[in-house]
């Protein structure tokens, strides 16, 4: 056996070595480390981040969820059920056109420029509707109290959280709507706002799915 021969088997021997090699380490070791870390020190985070109610799970503290009532005959697009809080709008969401027998989650943003004339007309007829649903006997919401995440969807549409004055907005709502004293709605909001991360980043938010969790239990214990 010449010499070129024998240098290509050993040169593909040693490309086998270090490719099994590397096989191992990022293919198995690797993720087998980070996933062990993960489950060991941030267990529910690397879990999705899952929120619990009655014993099984309802969704993740990281995806906000609709609350809407079903759809009518010949309508396309639900009406909010307003005795529960609302998140943010979601214009930006996408259809799913390829799993249909599936109704999945979508991700996407409006893209749409600040002097869009679509989005300026979006944003007029969000205001008008949180005025107008949210204004009950004793208590009228001036367009001025909007804020600007009650009438803007995020950059995914899938925001889980609202602003504290978005929540306020509401609570005498959803206080009318499920018979319950304005003053014990208040604090639901209250004690489910959450400051800025470390002091200093972000801003204030209320999660709507743990709102309304809490919610439901107000309800149930009338």
């Amino acid at each position: 056996m010449n010499n070129s021969v024998t240098n290509t088997i050993r040169l593909f021997g040693a490309g086998l070595r270090a490719l099994l090699m590397l096989t191992l380490v990022t293919g198995v070791i690797y993720p087998l480390l980070v996933t062990g870390v993960a489950q060991g020190l941030f267990h529910d985070k690397a879990n999705g981040s899952e929120i619990e109610a009655h014993g099984k799970v309802v969704g993740s503290s990281l995806i906000g969820q609709p609350y809407n009532l079903p759809l009518k005959k010949g309508q396309e697009t639900p009406d909010p059920d307003l005795k529960w809080f609302q998140g943010r709008p979601a214009n930006g969401l996408g259809t799913n056109s390829l799993n249909t027998r599936y109704s999945l989650l979508l991700s996407g943003a409006t893209n749409l420029a600040a002097d869009s004339e679509d989005l300026v007309q979006q944003v007029k007829d969000a205001k008008a509707a949180v005025v107008e649903n949210n204004s009950v006997p004793g208590y009228t919401v001036k367009p001025s109290q909007v804020p600007a995440d009650a009438v803007t969807s995020s950059g995914s549409g899938l925001d889980p959280d609202i602003s504290p004055r978005y929540a306020d907005i509401q609570v005498h709502r959803v206080a009318v709507k499920n018979g319950l004293p304005v003053a014990q709605v208040r604090k639901l909001v209250e004690d489910r706002t959450e400051g800025r991360t470390a002091g200093f980043i972000g801003e204030p938010r209320v999660n709507v799915l743990e709102l309304n969790i809490a919610l439901k239990d107000l309800v149930a214990e009338r």
